[in-house]
């Protein structure tokens, strides 16, 4: 073991923490197999011991053989709309790259973003974070971004590896995901609070209040955080850069994907309007430039240049999410970190630094998206052993599940990393600095905030 790399110590520390449970069975005998299986994926990936698409197919694998859990729940991520929003994705962003349009308004934002590196590092931070005012989709707005993002690489000579090509993806990534948790409506977890607080309390949450408590800190302070240390952690110079007075005028080709993006654009965009999932846009939009008489992506380019091995992790992150919660693994976690909480009344910063752990440690277990489903049934338990108003407690969720620290907890982040080809480990590392520093200087600035706005 000590000749192997620290992370393929770490994965078979993990694996054999899952024989271990295996033969010892802690707890209810029936969770012990989700239990082990859970805690074997979660190393795996965690680590990028192997590559992310086989411990997804082992995942399943595994998980019918012993039948851990029925097949609709052992699969619910290869039937999630999730998957084929990023099938959709990856076509789009094919015919972006080939095309051409992609080079075109990645040269526009080379223009605008000027010619320094912290220029193009901020530019697509802040990009990526605006659009959470207005594109509620995280998945979506990654598929959009991410081929214009890979593009802009191109025009500064960011090649495959190097280490300004993975800081532009990480910037779009984090920028599209990470400070949105302070924006509403932009990312689904925010959406399962409410709706399972309104469900449950019959409380309602508003627009200007959500961004009022959360964005300052959560939102504008981690935008300005994360960019500088993206900067410091892969610093690189442009090369290449091309002004837009020197473009050709745009093609039929162009011309024809622009108008299926601004459409597929504006549906994401309403989709509170029209109901229609941003998973059946991204995949109608996929339909028509793969259409023979469009054929903005041949059959060929579809075959060669679609990673197909990003949706089998897709869908084994999201089927993991629905194993824990199915199997009672994330509440009953939740439940054993309840009883080693510092919580009393009258006792704010203990409270707030246990409220703001809660949602980070059960993240880790049923991932972001289920956090607020498993937590916000135990809402009124916590108002009462803590003496905070039940709104304080329910906002509290937002201070863990919008700090993911490894990138296999938040969909939209694994999604981005798989459509960039650059791999999860960049994403892992930055994911751990910013969860660090969040907790270490964001926290505590966030607590005197909500202490001036009377939550605490």
């Amino acid at each position: 073991m000590s000749t192997l790399p620290v992370k393929s110590q770490l994965a078979w520390l993990a694996v054999a923490g899952a024989g271990i449970i295996l033969m010892f069975r802690p707890g209810d005998p029936a969770q012990v197999p989700a239990m082990a299986l859970s805690l074997a994926a979660i190393g795996l990936w965690a680590t990028g011991a192997i590559p992310e698409y086989l411990t997804a197919l082992g995942f399943v694998t595994i998980a019918m053989i012993f039948a851990v859990a029925p097949g609709e729940i052992v699969f619910a991520g290869f039937q999630s709309p999730a998957l084929w929003l990023i099938l959709g994705g990856l076509v789009l962003g094919v015919a972006v790259r080939n095309t051409g349009l992609g080079a075109r308004i990645a040269r526009r934002m080379a223009h605008a973003f000027g010619t320094s590196y912290w220029g193009v590092i901020t530019g697509v931070s802040v990009v990526a974070t605006l659009m959470g005012f207005f594109m509620p989709s995280s998945m979506g707005r990654v598929v959009l971004l991410m081929p214009i993002a890979l593009s802009l690489c191109d025009e500064f000579g960011f090649t495959p590896g190097r280490p300004g090509r993975i800081g532009v993806v990480l910037a779009a990534a984090l920028g599209s995901h990470v400070a949105t948790f302070s924006i509403l409506p932009a990312n689904v977890p925010n959406m399962v609070l409410v709706g399972s607080a309104e469900t449950l309390y019959h409380v309602h949450f508003t627009y200007g209040e959500y961004l009022a408590l959360h964005f300052p800190v959560l939102g504008l302070a981690k935008l300005m955080l994360m960019i500088p240390v993206i900067v410091w952690l892969y610093r690189d110079k442009p090369e290449v850069l091309v002004h837009p007075e020197h473009t050709t005028p745009m093609s039929g080709r162009e011309k024809a994907l622009s108008g299926i993006l601004v459409t597929a654009l504006l549906l994401w965009m309403t989709d509170s309007w029209h109901h229609i999932s941003p998973a059946w846009v991204s995949m109608a939009a996929g339909v028509v430039l793969l259409a023979p008489k469009i054929a903005l992506v041949s059959p060929k380019e579809f075959n060669e240049q679609i990673n197909f091995g990003s949706l089998f992790y897709v869908g084994g992150v999201l089927g993991l999410g629905a194993l824990v919660s199915h199997s009672g693994l994330g509440s009953a976690f939740a439940g054993m970190v309840l009883q080693f909480l510092p919580l009393a009344p009258n006792e704010p910063i203990a409270n707030f630094a246990a409220l703001a752990a809660l949602p980070t440690l059960v993240s880790m277990i049923a991932t972001v998206t289920a956090a607020p489903a498993v937590l916000t049934p135990l809402a009124v338990d916590l108002a009462h052993a803590t003496g905070l108003p039940l709104m304080t407690v329910l906002h509290s969720q937002v201070l863990g599940f919008s700090n993911p620290l490894l990138p296999y907890e938040s969909p939209p982040l694994v999604v981005a990393m798989a459509l960039s080809g650059e791999g999860i480990g960049p994403a892992q590392r930055l994911c751990l600095i910013l969860g660090l520093i969040t907790i270490l200087v964001l926290l505590p600035l966030d607590f005197l905030w909500w202490r001036l706005l009377g939550m605490i």
